[in-house]
Protein backbone atom coordinates (compact mmCIF):
# COMPACT_ATOMS: atom_id res chain seq x y z
CA UNK A 1 0.00 0.00 0.00
CA UNK A 2 2.90 2.11 -0.66
CA UNK A 3 0.79 4.16 -3.11
CA UNK A 4 -1.55 5.60 -0.24
CA UNK A 5 1.48 7.35 1.60
CA UNK A 6 2.90 8.51 -1.72
CA UNK A 7 -0.97 10.18 -1.80
CA UNK A 8 -0.66 11.10 1.79
CA UNK A 9 2.74 12.52 1.50
CA UNK A 10 1.52 14.64 -1.86
CA UNK A 11 -1.25 15.89 -0.07
CA UNK A 12 0.67 16.44 2.87
CA UNK A 13 3.20 18.71 0.89
CA UNK A 14 0.11 21.10 -0.50
CA UNK A 15 -0.64 21.96 3.15
CA UNK A 16 2.75 22.78 3.97
CA UNK A 17 3.42 24.44 1.01
CA UNK A 18 0.03 26.42 1.74
CA UNK A 19 1.18 27.28 5.41
CA UNK A 20 4.70 28.07 4.18
CA UNK A 21 2.81 30.76 2.18
CA UNK A 22 0.69 32.13 4.76
CA UNK A 23 3.98 32.82 6.76
CA UNK A 24 5.52 34.49 3.99
CA UNK A 25 2.63 37.10 3.35
CA UNK A 26 2.74 37.58 7.28
CA UNK A 27 6.81 38.41 7.34
CA UNK A 28 6.92 39.81 3.54
CA UNK A 29 9.41 37.25 2.18
CA UNK A 30 9.05 38.04 -1.33
CA UNK A 31 11.40 38.56 -4.24
CA UNK A 32 11.79 41.79 -5.74
CA UNK A 33 13.34 42.24 -9.23
CA UNK A 34 16.39 43.09 -9.69
CA UNK A 35 19.10 43.52 -12.43
CA UNK A 36 19.92 40.26 -12.51
CA UNK A 37 16.17 38.98 -12.79
CA UNK A 38 14.14 37.87 -15.41
CA UNK A 39 10.36 38.70 -14.00
CA UNK A 40 9.18 41.92 -13.13
CA UNK A 41 6.27 41.42 -10.73
CA UNK A 42 6.91 41.21 -6.57
CA UNK A 43 6.37 37.32 -5.90
CA UNK A 44 6.55 35.25 -2.81
CA UNK A 45 10.14 33.47 -2.37
CA UNK A 46 11.43 30.23 -0.51
CA UNK A 47 8.59 28.01 -1.64
CA UNK A 48 11.22 25.65 -2.42
CA UNK A 49 11.54 24.81 0.98
CA UNK A 50 9.04 22.29 0.19
CA UNK A 51 11.97 20.30 -0.94
CA UNK A 52 13.53 20.01 2.53
CA UNK A 53 10.28 19.08 4.14
CA UNK A 54 9.94 16.21 1.97
CA UNK A 55 13.28 14.94 2.82
CA UNK A 56 12.77 15.48 6.61
CA UNK A 57 9.25 13.49 6.33
CA UNK A 58 11.59 10.60 4.13
CA UNK A 59 13.80 10.66 7.43
CA UNK A 60 10.94 10.90 9.77
CA UNK A 61 9.23 7.89 7.92
CA UNK A 62 12.31 5.86 6.76
CA UNK A 63 14.17 6.60 10.15
CA UNK A 64 17.29 8.90 9.89
CA UNK A 65 20.01 6.51 8.20
CA UNK A 66 22.12 9.25 6.88
CA UNK A 67 22.67 11.82 10.00
CA UNK A 68 26.05 13.70 8.66
CA UNK A 69 24.16 14.49 5.32
CA UNK A 70 20.45 15.29 6.73
CA UNK A 71 22.44 17.71 9.41
CA UNK A 72 24.46 19.16 6.43
CA UNK A 73 21.27 19.49 4.89
CA UNK A 74 19.35 21.35 7.88
CA UNK A 75 22.53 24.07 7.79
CA UNK A 76 22.32 24.97 4.30
CA UNK A 77 18.57 24.99 4.02
CA UNK A 78 18.20 26.82 7.05
CA UNK A 79 20.78 29.86 6.01
CA UNK A 80 19.56 30.25 2.82
CA UNK A 81 16.03 30.42 4.04
CA UNK A 82 17.06 33.35 6.42
CA UNK A 83 19.16 34.53 3.51
CA UNK A 84 15.97 35.05 1.71
CA UNK A 85 14.22 37.07 4.20
CA UNK A 86 17.24 39.21 5.68
CA UNK A 87 20.23 38.71 2.90
CA UNK A 88 23.34 37.39 4.93
CA UNK A 89 26.64 37.99 4.04
CA UNK A 90 28.83 36.00 1.76
CA UNK A 91 31.15 35.06 4.29
CA UNK A 92 28.41 33.00 6.60
CA UNK A 93 26.65 31.51 3.64
CA UNK A 94 30.17 30.49 2.29
CA UNK A 95 31.26 29.49 5.97
CA UNK A 96 28.28 27.62 6.78
CA UNK A 97 28.44 25.71 2.91
CA UNK A 98 31.75 24.50 3.57
CA UNK A 99 30.38 22.92 6.66
CA UNK A 100 27.83 21.35 4.85
CA UNK A 101 29.58 19.96 2.33
CA UNK A 102 32.31 18.44 5.05
CA UNK A 103 29.23 16.65 6.53
CA UNK A 104 28.51 15.24 3.46
CA UNK A 105 31.93 14.18 2.81
CA UNK A 106 32.36 12.91 6.21
CA UNK A 107 28.85 10.86 5.29
CA UNK A 108 30.02 9.15 2.20
CA UNK A 109 33.10 8.20 3.60
CA UNK A 110 35.68 10.18 1.88
CA UNK A 111 37.38 10.55 5.31
CA UNK A 112 38.71 7.55 5.11
CA UNK A 113 41.23 5.83 2.02
CA UNK A 114 40.05 8.84 0.01
CA UNK A 115 40.81 11.46 2.15
CA UNK A 116 42.78 13.27 -0.53
CA UNK A 117 39.49 13.59 -2.64
CA UNK A 118 38.47 16.37 0.29
CA UNK A 119 39.60 19.28 -1.11
CA UNK A 120 38.05 18.51 -4.85
CA UNK A 121 34.94 17.78 -3.84
CA UNK A 122 34.60 20.41 -1.56
CA UNK A 123 35.43 22.61 -4.48
CA UNK A 124 33.15 20.85 -6.48
CA UNK A 125 30.26 20.69 -4.27
CA UNK A 126 30.39 24.52 -3.19
CA UNK A 127 30.45 25.21 -7.31
CA UNK A 128 27.77 23.19 -7.87
CA UNK A 129 25.42 24.45 -4.69
CA UNK A 130 26.12 28.32 -6.64
CA UNK A 131 25.58 27.11 -10.12
CA UNK A 132 22.58 25.57 -9.27
CA UNK A 133 21.49 28.62 -7.22
CA UNK A 134 22.32 30.95 -10.57
CA UNK A 135 20.42 28.73 -12.84
CA UNK A 136 17.27 29.13 -10.66
CA UNK A 137 16.22 32.55 -12.52
CA UNK A 138 13.11 32.02 -14.68
CA UNK A 139 9.65 29.91 -13.96
CA UNK A 140 9.66 26.26 -13.67
CA UNK A 141 13.55 25.84 -14.73
CA UNK A 142 14.56 24.08 -11.28
CA UNK A 143 11.39 22.17 -11.08
CA UNK A 144 11.57 20.85 -14.62
CA UNK A 145 15.03 20.22 -15.04
CA UNK A 146 15.55 18.71 -11.42
CA UNK A 147 12.49 16.44 -12.41
CA UNK A 148 14.43 14.65 -15.20
CA UNK A 149 18.05 14.59 -12.78
CA UNK A 150 15.81 13.05 -9.77
CA UNK A 151 13.58 10.85 -11.95
CA UNK A 152 16.58 9.57 -13.41
CA UNK A 153 18.60 8.51 -10.98
CA UNK A 154 15.39 6.87 -9.47
CA UNK A 155 15.32 4.89 -13.01
CA UNK A 156 19.04 4.10 -12.01
CA UNK A 157 18.53 3.09 -8.45
CA UNK A 158 15.65 0.92 -9.55
CA UNK A 159 16.55 -0.45 -12.48
CA UNK A 160 20.68 -0.66 -13.45
CA UNK A 161 22.22 0.16 -9.30
CA UNK A 162 21.05 0.12 -6.08
CA UNK A 163 22.83 2.63 -4.18
CA UNK A 164 20.17 4.26 -2.18
CA UNK A 165 16.62 3.77 -1.20
CA UNK A 166 14.78 4.60 -3.76
CA UNK A 167 11.99 6.67 -1.85
CA UNK A 168 14.43 9.40 -1.04
CA UNK A 169 14.13 10.97 -5.18
CA UNK A 170 10.58 9.85 -5.23
CA UNK A 171 9.96 12.15 -2.05
CA UNK A 172 11.83 15.14 -3.75
CA UNK A 173 10.07 14.25 -6.75
CA UNK A 174 6.60 14.65 -5.21
CA UNK A 175 7.77 18.02 -4.02
CA UNK A 176 9.00 19.20 -7.29
CA UNK A 177 5.42 18.13 -8.24
CA UNK A 178 3.91 20.49 -5.69
CA UNK A 179 6.25 23.49 -6.00
CA UNK A 180 5.53 22.98 -9.66
CA UNK A 181 1.82 23.61 -9.17
CA UNK A 182 2.40 26.94 -8.22
CA UNK A 183 5.66 28.01 -10.57
CA UNK A 184 4.90 26.59 -13.55
CA UNK A 185 3.06 29.41 -14.48
CA UNK A 186 3.77 32.24 -16.63
CA UNK A 187 2.83 34.72 -13.38
CA UNK A 188 4.19 32.17 -10.42
CA UNK A 189 2.54 32.07 -7.11
CA UNK A 190 6.41 31.67 -5.76
CA UNK A 191 10.00 30.82 -6.60
CA UNK A 192 12.09 28.29 -4.69
CA UNK A 193 14.17 30.89 -3.50
CA UNK A 194 17.65 30.14 -1.88
CA UNK A 195 16.56 27.55 -0.05
CA UNK A 196 14.91 25.93 -2.80
CA UNK A 197 18.11 25.98 -5.02
CA UNK A 198 20.52 25.10 -2.43
CA UNK A 199 18.16 22.25 -0.73
CA UNK A 200 17.81 20.96 -4.04
CA UNK A 201 21.80 21.30 -5.01
CA UNK A 202 22.75 19.50 -1.63
CA UNK A 203 20.38 16.92 -1.87
CA UNK A 204 21.13 16.08 -5.98
CA UNK A 205 25.00 15.98 -5.00
CA UNK A 206 24.12 13.47 -1.98
CA UNK A 207 22.88 11.08 -4.43
CA UNK A 208 25.10 11.70 -7.08
CA UNK A 209 28.06 11.17 -5.05
CA UNK A 210 26.61 8.00 -3.41
CA UNK A 211 26.31 6.73 -7.03
CA UNK A 212 29.61 7.84 -8.18
CA UNK A 213 31.55 6.65 -5.50
CA UNK A 214 30.03 3.26 -5.53
CA UNK A 215 30.15 2.65 -8.95
CA UNK A 216 33.31 4.48 -9.36
CA UNK A 217 32.26 6.17 -12.74
CA UNK A 218 32.80 9.93 -12.66
CA UNK A 219 30.59 9.89 -16.77
CA UNK A 220 27.14 10.32 -14.36
CA UNK A 221 28.13 13.79 -14.03
CA UNK A 222 26.37 14.00 -17.17
CA UNK A 223 23.35 13.84 -15.67
CA UNK A 224 24.12 17.47 -14.54
CA UNK A 225 25.26 18.56 -18.06
CA UNK A 226 23.58 20.87 -19.18
CA UNK A 227 23.24 23.31 -15.95
CA UNK A 228 27.27 22.48 -15.95
CA UNK A 229 28.03 23.89 -19.33
CA UNK A 230 25.90 26.70 -18.90
CA UNK A 231 27.26 27.70 -15.78
CA UNK A 232 30.74 27.17 -16.61
CA UNK A 233 31.21 28.49 -19.70
CA UNK A 234 29.07 31.60 -19.08
CA UNK A 235 31.39 32.25 -16.17
CA UNK A 236 34.26 31.68 -18.92
CA UNK A 237 32.52 34.37 -21.28
CA UNK A 238 32.14 36.91 -18.31
CA UNK A 239 36.25 36.68 -17.62
CA UNK A 240 36.91 37.14 -21.75
CA UNK A 241 34.62 40.08 -21.18
CA UNK A 242 36.47 40.98 -18.25
CA UNK A 243 33.63 41.42 -15.88
CA UNK A 244 33.35 40.51 -12.70
CA UNK A 245 31.91 37.04 -12.34
CA UNK A 246 30.50 37.49 -8.34
CA UNK A 247 28.50 40.54 -9.33
CA UNK A 248 24.41 40.33 -10.47
CA UNK A 249 24.24 39.80 -14.42
CA UNK A 250 21.75 38.21 -17.22
CA UNK A 251 24.52 36.18 -18.97
CA UNK A 252 23.39 32.72 -19.12
CA UNK A 253 22.34 31.33 -22.05
CA UNK A 254 18.74 30.44 -20.58
CA UNK A 255 18.68 34.21 -19.67
CA UNK A 256 19.42 35.42 -23.44
CA UNK A 257 16.65 33.31 -24.64
CA UNK A 258 14.02 34.95 -22.71
CA UNK A 259 14.97 38.62 -22.94
CA UNK A 260 16.63 38.34 -26.62
CA UNK A 261 15.03 35.18 -28.06
CA UNK A 262 11.81 35.89 -26.74
CA UNK A 263 10.99 32.24 -25.12
CA UNK A 264 8.88 32.07 -22.63
CA UNK A 265 10.10 31.15 -19.29
CA UNK A 266 8.12 27.67 -19.58
CA UNK A 267 9.60 27.32 -23.09
CA UNK A 268 12.81 27.78 -21.74
CA UNK A 269 12.50 26.01 -18.80
CA UNK A 270 10.94 22.72 -20.90
CA UNK A 271 13.68 23.10 -23.25
CA UNK A 272 16.64 22.68 -20.99
CA UNK A 273 14.68 19.68 -19.43
CA UNK A 274 14.29 18.49 -22.65
CA UNK A 275 18.21 18.51 -23.25
CA UNK A 276 18.89 17.20 -20.23
CA UNK A 277 16.75 14.33 -20.44
CA UNK A 278 18.27 13.14 -23.80
CA UNK A 279 21.90 14.15 -22.55
CA UNK A 280 20.65 11.27 -19.50
CA UNK A 281 19.50 8.86 -22.53
CA UNK A 282 22.69 8.56 -24.28
CA UNK A 283 24.67 8.06 -21.02
CA UNK A 284 22.42 5.10 -19.93
CA UNK A 285 22.09 3.88 -23.12
CA UNK A 286 25.74 4.43 -23.42
CA UNK A 287 26.23 2.12 -20.34
CA UNK A 288 24.12 -0.52 -21.02
CA UNK A 289 25.79 -0.21 -24.09
CA UNK A 290 28.83 -0.86 -22.54
CA UNK A 291 30.67 2.40 -24.47
CA UNK A 292 33.46 3.48 -23.37
CA UNK A 293 32.09 6.40 -20.72
CA UNK A 294 35.29 8.66 -21.06
CA UNK A 295 35.32 8.89 -24.94
CA UNK A 296 31.26 9.08 -24.09
CA UNK A 297 31.31 11.76 -21.76
CA UNK A 298 33.75 14.05 -23.84
CA UNK A 299 31.78 13.62 -27.02
CA UNK A 300 28.44 14.53 -24.96
CA UNK A 301 30.52 17.96 -23.45
CA UNK A 302 31.97 18.78 -26.35
CA UNK A 303 28.86 19.30 -28.10
CA UNK A 304 27.18 20.68 -25.35
CA UNK A 305 29.76 23.19 -25.17
CA UNK A 306 29.12 24.07 -28.90
CA UNK A 307 25.96 24.38 -28.57
CA UNK A 308 26.36 26.39 -26.01
CA UNK A 309 28.74 28.77 -28.07
CA UNK A 310 26.68 29.04 -31.35
CA UNK A 311 23.64 29.78 -29.51
CA UNK A 312 24.88 32.54 -27.16
CA UNK A 313 26.82 34.15 -30.37
CA UNK A 314 23.50 34.26 -32.41
CA UNK A 315 21.77 36.47 -29.40
CA UNK A 316 24.86 38.44 -28.80
CA UNK A 317 24.65 39.53 -32.15
CA UNK A 318 21.00 39.56 -32.12
CA UNK A 319 21.02 41.79 -29.09
CA UNK A 320 23.76 44.27 -30.62
CA UNK A 321 21.68 44.18 -33.90
CA UNK A 322 18.68 45.75 -31.85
Amino acid sequence: MDYLIYLAVFAGLFLLINGYFKLADKFNIIDKPNERSSHTEITIRGGGVVFYLASMLFFALYGFQFPYFFLGLSLVAGVSLLDDIYSLSNKLRFGIQLSAVLLLAFQLGVFGEAWWLIPVIVIVAVGVINAYNFMDGINGITGMYSLVLLGSLYLIDWAMVDFIDGDLPLYVGLSLLVFGFYNFRRKAKCFAGDVGSVALAFLVLFLLGKLILQTQNLSYVLLLGLYGADSILTIVHRLIKKENIFEAHRSHLYQYMVHTGKWTHLQVAGFYALMQLLVNAILLGGLENRLDPVIMSLGVLVVLAIFYVVWKRHYVRLEASN
